[in-house]
């Protein structure tokens, strides 16, 4: 496999990135029920609060954008969001690459160590992915914000 560098993505990688999801259903599996369909480029820009969060991609050798991820403080967590790969790239390992080099650069800008995500119940391979990657699911302390979902969190000894 290539070696895979995460950078921060521009506005013109974001307009790869919105073409990944085939309809409302696969968009809302990884960017969750917030985002409009169909939408424009500045509607997903907006809906991905391109502009407030940190949003990364994993680049190939080739330059090509292989997976895209965000994260922010969420309850004293690094909470990783909208993670999703390319779907010419998938099953090759790259979804633990991008969890794993994503949640080093969350720890080290927001400075916290814990980490979270929320993951679709339905959403077996996420799920499966994030397990083996040490998430545990955890009560969500507050109303969970989004139906049908599990909050996961990882705690490193």
């Amino acid at each position: 496999m290539n070696r895979l560098k995460l950078i921060p993505c521009s506005k013109k990688q974001l307009e790869i990135v919105r073409t990944w999801s085939s309809g409302k259903n696969e968009l809302t599996q990884w960017a969750g029920p917030n985002i409009r369909f169909p939408h424009t480029l500045n509607t997903f820009l907006t809906d991905l609060k391109f502009q407030e969060l940190p949003s990364y991609g994993l680049i190939n050798d080739k330059k090509e954008l292989v997976a895209f991820g965000q994260y922010y403080q969420r309850l004293g967590h690094c909470h990783l969001g909208r993670l999703i790969v390319n779907p010419e790239y998938r099953r090759q390992g790259i979804a633990s690459i991008l969890v794993e080099t994503l949640s080093v650069k969350a720890k080290q800008d927001l400075k916290l160590s814990p980490l979270s995500l929320f993951v679709y119940q339905n959403n077996t391979a996420a799920l499966t992915l994030y397990k083996k990657l040490g998430f545990i699911e955890t009560c969500y302390p507050e109303k969970m914000p989004l139906d049908d979902c599990l909050y996961l969190t990882k705690v490193d000894c």
